[in-house]
């Protein structure tokens, strides 16, 4: 059974903000000292019994530590490296890193490696490795290149085995991920391709790595919250060849799977792993240890104030930066056994850490005794002692569900809310259980309708439109035009029918519907202010693609453009409220579909929602015409090629309709115009292009003409 003890910091004082927190923290001589070294010019030497520093030492200004300082065993001696080329090497006693030994090596420098009974082996950025006293004997020594162009090495970790050192790097190349092994007995250097098993569109993040026998275990842990391992052979078969090895899975959702920064692994030992990284996408960050042997959950802390990302484990101790301090936090690792891991086992829990032994698809032995059988003890009270103690406890999404069955929308919102909280394996599925029961329920009392239920469900990314179909047919019978727009953006297999009934409700909906309905208005402008009118004016006049309205517009067809001005009025304002606009651009626009499958039900839609999206769609189209990247403004802006696919569609589906309307008149018009201008331009165009290709041929056709020539060239 693993715990997690009261977290203590080391120094009050925010010594080590920044973005991408420390370099390192690597232990010193003695029990307790450790070296910490920061991202720019400082190392500093705690000792964590006291929580105190006991030294502290920076290089000059202008110059950056480049890889975390470690200790020299053999000799007592701190050793760091900074401008990636220069070491220096100096004792508690010295003050000043200027005047401590220094030697400035040829190639760059990637980390230097220490732990007890061996000397510093230092690893350079091109994979060839140096014991610290052959580098020191002659640091302007030639450095090979060990790894590929290209390769950038991602993690290192450095192993005893059998009192032989073994060096382990992971580089990484165009995403795909290589292993190195530098055995130093026999000098014998391995490379291996990781290949990818059942994670194929999943990046891995980062690595951890302990020895077992006669193999590394590396974990990985993947962009998509799995924990993957990878056998290496200590003593390969063939150094000659590339060898490749694949990955398997050894953990599931571990952490949330859309989660890419400030997460992280570290091997306690054989059987444990801890784990930093927020478990769902709206919860805070955790620090949770899991047994790997038998995949249970065994303790969690959360961490209000944000991680950098980092972890560090050095004997019964883990180091990381909560919020701007570096933290200690204390645990233990029992023995792993199936009563430990199942929470069985009795032991002490300090106040705020979460001991949680949730389990994955485990099926508990019926013959499972506590008691000893050599005990005096009337065997039958201790037999049915044991058999209590043995009862699983019912899970609790099995919970959640009988309270769904009966229980007020408030009370179901509050028990949400802490199932959420926890983080079970087992979740996807607890997940679709939950929604279905809910569903279930709703359909069965039509008064009952939990939203912030449903809506938290959603936000947990696990979902997706063939898992509930249900979901969203729900929320438009209720006209929950909120959860409509979040479906639309979560899922990304929604039929065309429901899409098209989406594009209905949205359009069809009344405007004082909408002002009471809280809506993610993401990168949505309120154009209709007197700011962006005065900006429309201005930018009336300027050349669209090369033309000015008015002017060409007027010269094609006199007849269509008896009132510019009303034209001009009618497209400088949006047709729609910015919280209808937001339900079109960031939910519509931006949905996958078919033409072949959407067209038939855009006939469906009525001929007053047909002119207000056509003419949504006209002024976007005027929008991205106003600037040269012919762009939206805001976060991830429907495309001018969106746009005008969605105009096509519902031309090419209502173009009889649309001509029949008379409010469609202006629209259509001012849409034949800028076709036409369109035509115009292309056409320019490709006259310009012809003259264009007829000076490049007599470009090439001429010969040297010397320094300076004067030509003239009749474009016709």
């Amino acid at each position: 059974m693993a715990a997690l003890g009261e977290e203590f910091t080391l120094s009050a004082e925010a010594l080590f903000a920044g973005p991408d927190g420390l370099l390192g923290v690597e232990p010193s001589d003695k029990t307790d000292h450790f070296l910490v070294t920061d991202r720019s010019r400082t190392v500093v030497l705690y000792k964590v019994s006291d929580q105190k520093p006991l030294g502290s030492w920076s290089v000059k200004q202008g110059q950056i530590i480049t890889c975390p300082a470690v200790c020299n065993y053999q000799t007592g001696e701190h050793i760091v490296v900074h401008d990636n080329k220069v070491l220096r090497i100096w004792n508690n006693e010295d003050v000043n890193l200027d005047k401590v030994f220094k030697a400035t090596l040829s190639a760059e420098v990637h980390k230097i490696h220490s732990i007890q009974g061996t000397e510093p082996l230092v690893l350079f950025e091109g994979g060839a490795v140096r014991g610290l006293e052959a580098l020191l004997a002659e640091p302007q020594q030639k450095i090979e290149k060990v790894i590929c162009d290209g390769e950038v090495i991602k993690w290192t970790k450095f192993f005893v085995v059998f009192r032989h050192p073994v060096l382990v790097f992971i580089t990484e190349k165009d995403g795909n991920h290589y292993a190195y092994v530098q055995m130093f007995n026999s000098r014998n250097l391995s490379k291996y391709s990781l290949l990818l098993g059942q994670e194929e569109k999943s990046v891995t993040l980062n690595f951890t790595a302990y020895v077992d026998r006669k193999f590394i275990s590396l974990m990985s842990l993947s962009s998509d919250g799995c924990i993957y391992e990878t056998l290496i052979p200590i003593y390969p078969g063939d150094t000659e060849k590339n060898q490749r090895l694949v990955r398997s899975l050894l953990l599931k959702a571990v952490v949330s799977g859309i989660t890419r920064n400030g997460v992280t692994l570290t091997a306690l030992d054989q059987d444990h792993v801890a784990v930093l990284g927020p478990p769902l996408p709206s919860s805070k960050e955790c620090l949770s240890i899991w047994n790997i042997k038998f995949q249970t959950l065994q303790t969690s802390k959360e961490l209000p104030q944000g991680t950098s990302g980092q972890l560090w484990f050095y004997g019964e101790n883990l180091f990381m930066l909560h919020g701007k301090c570096l933290t200690v936090v204390p645990y233990k690792c029992g023995s792993s056994s199936l009563a430990g891991a199942l929470g069985k086992l009795k032991h002490t829990q300090d106040t705020g850490t979460q001991t949680m032994p949730h389990f994955v698809n485990w099926e508990m032995s019926q013959g499972c005794g506590l008691g000893s059988p050599n005990s005096e003890q009337p065997r039958i009270l201790r037999r049915k002692k044991t058999e209590i103690s043995l009862q699983p406890e019912v899970p609790a999404s099995e919970q959640l569900l009988s309270t769904i069955k009966s229980g007020s929308e408030k009370h179901i919102e509050v028990e949400l809310r802490k199932f959420l909280a926890k983080w079970t394996p087992d979740f996807h599925t607890a997940i679709g259980d939950i929604l279905t029961g809910l569903l279930g329920r709703c359909k069965a009392e039509p008064s009952f309708y939990p939203q912030n239920c449903l809506m938290q469900l959603i936000q947990t990314h696990v979902l997706s439109y063939s898992l509930c179909p249900g979901l969203m047919d729900t929320a438009l019978e209720k006209t929950d035009v909120q959860m409509l727009q979040l479906c639309l953006q979560q899922f990304p297999d929604i039929p065309e029918s429901v899409t098209c009934a989406c594009l209905k409700t949205f359009l069809s909906i009344g405007d004082d519907s909408l002002q009471g309905i809280n809506i993610n208005m993401e990168s949505i402008f309120d154009y209709s202010n007197t700011e962006q009118d005065e900006k429309m004016e201005e930018q009336s006049e300027i050349l669209r693609n090369g033309f000015n309205a008015e002017k060409n517009y007027s010269n094609h067809n006199r007849d269509l453009s008896k009132k510019p001005q009303d034209s001009t009025e009618e497209t400088s304002s949006c047709p729609v409220i910015p919280k209808r606009a937001a339900l079109l651009r960031n939910a519509i626009l931006h949905s996958a579909y078919s033409e072949t499958f959407l067209l038939p039900h855009l006939k469906d839609l009525p001929a007053q929602d047909i002119t207000l999206f056509l003419q949504y769609l006209y002024f976007l189209y005027l929008k991205c015409s106003e600037n040269a990247t012919m762009t939206l403004p805001g976060i991830h802006p429907p495309t001018l090629s969106q746009i005008m696919d969605w105009i096509c569609l519902l031309l090419d589906a209502n173009f009889t309709v649309v001509l029949m309307i008379p409010e469609a008149k202006r629209l259509l018009i001012n849409l034949y115009k800028f076709v036409k201008s369109q035509i115009s331009v292309y056409s320019e165009l490709n006259k310009i292009e012809v003259s264009f290709r007829e000076i490049q041929k007599l470009n090439q056709e001429k010969n040297n003409t010397g320094l300076y020539s004067i030509e003239v060239l009749e474009l016709f």
